[in-house]
């Protein structure tokens, strides 16, 4: 069906990832041991990661069939902490296109 679906299903599991080392573990380093180190190493990945998350569910939203609304709903499930990995559970999984 889609062939860049693999490519949008690996980037929204690094953005999760990212984001998660970002909220858990590098920004609490940075605010209670004032170590910055780890924030700037991620920051700029996750950033990447982020905007391609959302350009990808754009593109993919109308081959994927997606109404208005969970074409927001995987929008916004990019920033939420485990959000993108409630989206491939739930829009992106191959048992649950039908």
């Amino acid at each position: 069906m889609l062939k860049v679906l693999p490519i949008f299903r690996i980037v929204a599991l690094l953005e999760g990832i990212s984001y998660i080392l970002l909220l858990f573990i590098a920004s609490p380093l940075k605010w209670f041991y004032d170590d910055p180190q780890y924030v700037k190493m991620l920051g700029m990945p996750h950033g990447i990661l982020f905007m391609i998350y959302v350009v990808m569910a754009v593109l993919i939203s109308s081959d994927m069939k997606w109404t208005t609304r969970t074409l927001w709903i995987v929008l916004i499930a990019s920033i939420l902490p485990f959000g993108t990995f409630y989206i491939e559970k739930k829009y992106l999984n191959k048992t649950s296109r039908a």
